[in-house]
């Protein structure tokens, strides 16, 4: 992970940070667009790769020492980092994708969870979609609260209440969120979940990569043999959701959604102000 002293943008490098945010959202809107029974998650990754080089952009999963893939493409218990490969998706699957762009050395990053649609398992189905729907939802409880939060980790906190409130899940914590701008990974961190420390204070030029990851069952996870994926030691499923954020001076703005995060913070009563 990369430090820099002062982990706070300037407006001319929030700006930046617009186009970025962007380019990964077209390259995650078209895998999506793809996952369906029968398709591989390594034609997946191409898929990505495709419109991000075509946007003018190059995949910073691949700056990452030692990984070749654009995507990270997580299946059923598998949480997150895992590999793309000749795995076929198959009815019922849950599937995680995260990835991001560097455009002109700034950085963009994103995830999202989709459940395959499978007839013959309407029930297995419908939990899965539940464990995506409320991890989609802490995500965004947590962007609201950046939005009239002092302390950063006022998010986890948010975080945490959300989804204590929807049931049972398990909300994993070897793995958590970040800050991001001329690295995809900066300083600071970003937690899911309560924390004793207040975190840094929260003000205009504040960029971070919210991405809670909650599991139908233990929080317990181990890498696999490739060295990368990761996945719940009990064999329950997991779902991952992901946004940049960009505090500024007239609000927030989800440099990762299309619409700045409006649809999303709207049940949160939150309107997003686009960075100008």
């Amino acid at each position: 992970m990369s430090f820099r002293k002062n982990i706070y943008k300037t407006p001319d490098e929030l700006r930046l940070m617009v186009r970025p945010g962007l380019v990964t959202a077209a390259s995650l809107d078209a895998v999506r667009a793809a996952i369906r029974p029968g398709v591989s998650t390594l034609e997946l990754d191409s898929i990505a790769e495709r419109v991000i080089v075509e946007a003018g952009g190059v995949s910073n999963f691949k700056l990452v020492p030692g990984y070749r893939h654009t995507i990270c493409a997580s299946v059923n218990d598998d949480v997150v980092h895992g590999i793309p490969g000749e795995r076929i998706l198959q009815p019922g699957d849950i599937v995680s994708i995260d990835n991001g762009a560097e455009v002109e050395g700034w950085n963009g990053d994103s995830a999202f969870t989709v459940v395959i649609p499978d007839e013959t398992r309407l029930e297995l189905v419908a939990e899965r979609q539940r464990l995506s729907d409320v991890t989609e939802g802490s995500l965004w409880a947590g962007i609201a609260r950046l939005s009239t939060a002092r302390h950063l980790n006022e998010v986890g906190e948010a975080i945490e209440e959300y989804i204590e409130a929807q049931g049972t899940f398990g909300i994993v914590t070897d793995y958590i969120g970040h800050g991001i701008g001329r690295s995809m990974h900066e300083a600071p961190p970003v937690f899911n979940y309560r924390v004793r420390a207040k975190g840094p204070d929260v003000k205009p030029g504040l960029v971070v990569a919210i991405e809670p990851m909650v599991t139908l069952g233990s929080i317990e996870t181990y890498v696999r043999e490739d060295d990368w994926t990761v996945a719940t030691d009990d064999g329950s499923v997991a779902a991952h959701w992901e946004h940049s954020v960009a505090v500024h001076a007239d609000g927030i703005w989800v440099t990762t959604a299309h619409d700045g995060g409006a649809a999303g913070l709207a049940p949160f009563g939150v309107t997003p102000t686009p960075i100008r």
